[in-house]
């Protein structure tokens, strides 16, 4: 599996970390998880206090019943728990490995977070950036409760249906009919995605990979408190990219 710091997503995320969390410790590499193994420190290394196996067993993954699935400009088509690769869920546990009670991963989609509580009319902080000319992509750091996503249960694919619906938002303009084209073109192109709760000191990087289309979750983030002020970054070793 390459290195996550020599992707798109971690130049997004340290971009995010800027922008919304001024001041504060942004991590100098990542520490991966294995699916079923203990945790090492990888890329300049982050410091220690994981401990022993950084995920316990948790059965089958997290379900919620939402009705029929969302289509149109955020669409994301793959990434979902269960679907598209065989589900091999852990739930991280929330004590000495430092890791919050909503945290799991899920074989290849990687990452995801089990919330509480959903909320309508929520309307998070967002940064919208644009790669290349000919055919841009485009990324998203958003800031923000995590509630605002719309559903409990955010694996991949939920992250990047919501991440379009508010990129195709921004660019569309209520007052210009010729916009609507380029929102959703630009929904359409949103290939990276960093959501970062700093109330729940939580955040959650998504990409698609650019051969597959497949949408997965391989970073998750831990935001310290203001005396800590740190941020720890966790790269998903399961699969490959």
């Amino acid at each position: 599996m390459a290195d996550v710091t020599g992707r798109p997503i971690w130049r997004l995320l340290l971009r995010g970390l800027g922008v919304y969390l001024p001041g504060w410790e942004t991590p100098a590499g990542v520490r991966r998880v294995s699916d079923g193994g203990p945790a090492a420190v990888t890329a300049g290394g982050m410091e220690t206090g994981l401990g022993g196996t950084a995920n316990v067993p948790g059965g089958s993954p997290p379900q919620e019943h939402t009705g029929p699935g969302h289509t149109g400009p955020g669409h994301a088509g793959q990434g979902s728990a269960g679907e598209g690769h065989e589900a091999r869920t852990h739930a991280f546990n929330g004590g000495a490995e430092g890791f919050g009670p909503p945290a799991f991963l899920n074989g290849d989609a990687g990452f995801g977070l089990q919330l509480p509580e959903r909320r309508r009319g929520l309307e998070p902080d967002r940064e919208i950036y644009v790669r290349g000319r000919e055919n841009p992509s485009f990324g998203i750091v958003v800031a923000g409760p995590s509630a605002a996503i719309g559903t409990r249960v955010v694996d991949a694919a939920a992250l990047m249906r919501f991440a379009r619906r508010l990129t195709f938002e921004e660019l569309f303009d209520t007052a210009d009919a010729d916009s609507v084209p380029y929102a959703v073109r630009g929904a359409r192109a949103v290939e990276n995605v960093v959501f970062l709760d700093r109330a729940a000191g939580i955040g959650l990087c998504a990409e698609v990979e650019p051969m597959t289309r497949f949408a997965r979750c391989p970073v998750y983030v831990r935001i310290g408190g203001p005396a800590e002020r740190t941020v720890r970054a966790y790269e998903t070793a399961t699969g490959s990219m």
